[in-house]
């Protein structure tokens, strides 16, 4: 039996994911970084981008993320997401009403904390289908 880690995803609504896992890769801000068992302690904030979890040499599980905290220990891999989707779960047409929805609001939208909201959800809905698109 291949060794593991303990890795943990939560986002503010829920304990998304607890289990052991060969390996895990995060977005992390400064490049993706995979974590195996007896990694070096570190923390890391995260960027849009997708999860993927190892377990028997192969991706078992695909989660997208929108932003966070990743805290890696020697036994355990924690990642506190902004907001955790499964790929599988993704309606990519909803995706894309909801994202030309936002594109639309936004040339209307004059107030700079409004835009500065509906960049980012733009920004969160282009990373959600790109991902999307890459596992497809």
């Amino acid at each position: 039996m291949a060794e593991t880690t303990q890795f943990e995803l939560v986002s503010p609504e829920r304990l998304v994911l607890s289990r052991d896992v060969e390996m895990v890769v995060v977005p992390g801000s400064e490049g993706y970084f995979g974590v195996l068992p007896r990694h070096a302690p570190m923390i890391s904030t995260l960027s849009a981008g997708v999860i993927d979890i190892y377990e028997g040499g192969q991706v078992v599980d695909r989660i997208f993320v929108a932003g966070g905290f990743a805290e890696v220990t020697e036994t355990r891999c924690t990642v506190l997401a902004e907001e955790a989707t499964l790929l599988s779960e993704v309606n990519v047409a909803e995706t894309e009403k909801t994202l030309a929805g936002d594109r639309d609001v936004l040339k209307d939208t004059s107030d700079a904390i409004e835009r500065g909201k509906l960049e980012e959800r733009i920004r969160t809905l282009e990373a959600l289908l790109a991902a999307t698109r890459r596992a497809a």
